[in-house]
């Protein structure tokens, strides 16, 4: 046997990069049964609001922190208010375009069915309350910040949670190329 000299073409390149896994079923349960979770917390906490505080009360919790019955005809925060048809509209097509990323490239990370899974949760939670009500329930307050829900809570987590995942996913690569993200070592990116 002859030992082989030198290097190959080949072994010369840079490993590619490989191709984003698409969901398989275990990925789907996680994120359908994240996305029922924070439908089933957010909507029980909104009846629960709904039933037991009449709209604008107050309670205090503690010092800084009250639960206030409001109702939010706009988005986060009260952006765009009155404006349901394009507040449902780019809610709608923001939750299509997750699940169709999700489908393609949902087992790149595990923590990708969970924090798609917040996401699309709170925000269908919300446009289920926009398109039957005209409104989202909102209830937390924390001093000098705008009035939330339970849903606004797990699409922040969600997105947080994504940005991790992301973050894990580039220093993977980067470790692996030996350098720094997006390109081999010594190329800018």
């Amino acid at each position: 046997m002859q030992a082989a000299r030198g290097t190959g073409l080949i072994e010369q390149l840079p490993p590619v990069e490989p191709p984003p896994r698409a969901a398989g079923s275990l990925q789907w349960a996680g994120l359908l049964a994240v996305v029922a979770a924070v439908i089933a917390a957010d909507q029980l906490t909104k009846r629960l609001i709904v039933r037991e505080l009449s709209l604008g009360e107050t309670h205090r919790v503690v010092p800084g922190v009250d639960i206030t019955h409001l109702r939010n005809t706009g988005i986060a925060f009260g952006i765009f208010p009155g404006r349901l048809e394009v507040v449902s509209l780019l809610t709608a097509l923001a939750v299509v375009w997750m699940l169709a990323h999700f489908a393609k490239s949902g087992s790149r990370h595990v923590l990708f069915p969970v924090a798609l899974g917040f996401l699309i949760g709170g925000s269908v939670s919300n446009l289920f309350d926009r398109i039957t009500n005209g409104y989202v329930t909102d209830f937390i307050h924390v001093s000098h910040w705008p009035t939330f829900n339970l849903a606004d809570c797990f699409i922040v987590v969600g997105v947080v949670l994504l940005l991790v995942g992301l973050g894990r996913l580039d220093h993977g690569a980067s470790a692996e190329h030996g350098g720094p993200p997006g390109g081999p070592p010594g190329e800018l990116a």
